[in-house]
C-alpha cells in the first residue's frame, strides 16, 4: 500500500505510544525550566502535559526519566510544535531534533 492510500494517522514515520507509567520530564533553556508528565512518546517526538504554555518553535533541552528511577533516560534537543490548552494544563507537542548522548 502506498503512503497516499493510508489514513492520516498511518502516515506517521513513528508509531505513538501512550504512556501509562509516569515519566517525569524537565525542559530547560536560557529562558527557564519547566517540569511535566509525558503522555505520548514516539521515535520523532513526545507530548508533555505542562502548567505553562511554551512558545511554539522554541527549542529546549529535554531530560526525561521514569519517576521510579528506571534507566535509561532520554536526553534530547526538542522544538515545540504545538500547544493545546486542556483545562489548567497544556498538551505540548515536541519534535525531537537531536538525541544527546
Amino acid at each position: 500500500m502506498s503512503l497516499t492510500n493510508k489514513t492520516f494517522e498511518e502516515k506517521r514515520d513513528f508509531i505513538r505510544m501512550k504512556i501509562e507509567a509516569p515519566l517525569e520530564a524537565t525542559l530547560s533553556s536560557d529562558t527557564g525550566q519547566h517540569s511535566g508528565e509525558c503522555r505520548e512518546l514516539s521515535g520523532g517526538g513526545v507530548q508533555l502535559m505542562l502548567d505553562t504554555a511554551l512558545p511554539e518553535q522554541s527549542e529546549w533541552e529535554l531530560n526525561m526519566a521514569s519517576s521510579h528511577g528506571h534507566n535509561p533516560q532520554l536526553r534530547a534537543v526538542v522544538k515545540v510544535v504545538r500547544v493545546i490548552p486542556e483545562g489548567e494544563l497544556y498538551a505540548t507537542g515536541l519534535q525531537i531534533m537531536d538525541v544527546i548522548r
